[in-house]
């Protein structure tokens, strides 16, 4: 013999019905801590500090890849 029951509750009626704690107060307080520390986190990720940092490695390593190539091309360069 089988047999299936539906209960149609929500999880709080859920957790209350099994004798579990509410834990939705606690849930909000780690959410909206959470929340601070990630817009804390984006304060810092400003774009132009970001940009500081990152091109000027680029624009050297774009300046030594050019001198390069300039420096193979007038070597390979023939008189004509």
């Amino acid at each position: 013999m089988k047999f299936s029951i539906d209960i149609d509750c929500t999880p709080s009626e859920a957790r209350e019905f099994f004798g579990l704690p509410d834990v939705e107060a606690f849930n909000q307080a780690l959410v909206e801590k959470a929340q601070e520390k990630v817009f804390a986190n984006m304060q810092d990720m400003d774009p132009e500090a970001l940009m500081k940092t990152w091109v000027p490695a680029g624009a050297q390593m774009f300046e030594a890849m050019q001198k390069q190539f300039f420096s193979q091309t007038a070597s390979t360069k023939k008189d004509v």
